[in-house]
């Protein structure tokens, strides 16, 4: 048994089941033994690939997107340029090296900041950048952010942030909250008591059926949501879910690139869900931004020109990086079983209409 699990399973036997959105938060982002905070999730050594490690090409068509969005705002000076939840800092790296190249009077107004939780991948993203010319500094959260018009990148970032869920046993609606097995070995789902309404909106549902909940992904778009409207910018977040909201169990972990059960070795694991972006669209409208069409990630890839950039790329190269690159171009923009292009969303939101993807771009499934 891990430091986490066992700390974890005094606090169920002193105070009783936890909440899913407890546990996640704890066994993600515990700053002793949380899996953010000490591991080591990313790359083909961790849990998972993101979509900047599998191609430049993902970050340069980010760091294009920024340009055009400083552009549409009025081109402020200065201005903040952050990602948020950065990982080891691929995404930025590329994203700077495209849009500084796009660019100089971008380059001279952008003041970069690191909005991460992680001590060590925040020095692994300040190792990233610190090749460019660029005044950077690593924060801990979005409300440490200077006053400033804010351009803002997020790649699977809401997903990585808790839900609730509730369960209709046929009769009612219960909180599912994580407990401990008869034998207290191991964690397990227990029911809550009757809740005395459901969720809104939903009609009649079969025993069994799941609503998720994420107050803490709608709390973290209500912050941005203050800031951009507060001081001008815009924001560009890719992840996996879906646009129109319903019931369903989306809960999962993975492990070695691997699906893993999500209560079996809390910090060791990543655990995730399906974002619901409708939810965080509606409060970006709420806090009076503007909110871009449902897109894919494919379609924006695509509208941003991905296969222009893959070509120039090949252009030079021999057959195999050729072929790599037509590999990454399946991966980031395909449908196929490997594909992230139409299970990874993009929301994008501004303080002004943008004339640029995925404003512009017919909405996609």
């Amino acid at each position: 048994m891990n430091a986490l699990a066992g700390i974890l399973k005094r606090r169920i036997a002193e105070r009783g089941p936890l909440t899913l959105e407890a546990w996640w938060e704890a066994a993600l982002f515990d700053r002793a033994h949380g899996y953010y905070t000490t591991g080591n999730p990313l790359g083909a050594e961790g849990d998972f690939i993101t979509a900047p490690e599998i191609s430049q090409m993902f970050g340069e068509l980010v760091g294009a997107w920024c340009v055009m969005a400083w552009r549409g705002v009025g081109r402020p000076s200065p201005f903040l340029l952050a990602e948020i939840g950065g990982g080891r800092g691929t995404l930025i790296a590329d994203l700077l090296r495209a849009a500084l190249r796009l660019d100089a009077d971008f380059a001279r107004a952008a003041r970069l900041r690191l909005v991460e939780v992680s001590d060590r991948l925040a020095a692994e993203q300040l190792r990233a950048v610190a090749r460019f010319d660029l005044p950077a500094r690593r924060v801990r959260r979005v409300e440490e952010l200077e006053r400033l018009p804010l351009i803002l990148v997020g790649n699977e970032l809401f997903d990585a942030l808790p839900i609730r869920q509730i369960v209709f046993d046929g009769t009612a609606w219960r909180e599912r909250l994580v407990g401990l097995s008869p034998d207290t070995e191991r964690f397990a789902f227990v029911s809550g008591p009757p809740l005395t309404k459901g969720p809104p909106g939903l009609g009649p549902v079969e025993a069994g059926a799941v609503y998720e909940a994420s107050p803490a992904r709608s709390a973290l778009a209500a912050t941005l949501a203050r800031h951009l409207a507060a001081n001008g910018g815009a924001g560009l977040f890719f992840d996996y879910g879906h646009w129109a909201p319903g019931p369903g169990d989306t809960l999962q972990a993975l492990r070695r690139h691997a699906f893993a059960d999500p209560l079996a070795e809390p910090g060791r694991r990543d655990i995730t869900s399906h974002v619901d972006f409708a939810a965080l669209a509606e409060v970006f409208r709420a806090g009076g931004l503007q909110v871009a069409p449902p897109a894919t990630q494919g379609g924006f890839l695509l509208a941003m020109g991905l296969l222009e950039r893959a070509g120039a790329l090949g252009a030079g190269a021999e057959e195999a990086g050729r072929e790599a690159i037509r590999a990454a171009v399946e991966r980031l923009a395909g449908s196929g079983e490997t594909g992230m292009g139409t299970l990874f969303k993009v929301l994008a939101t501004a303080s002004a209409p943008l004339d640029l993807p995925p404003f512009v771009q017919a909405p996609v499934d």
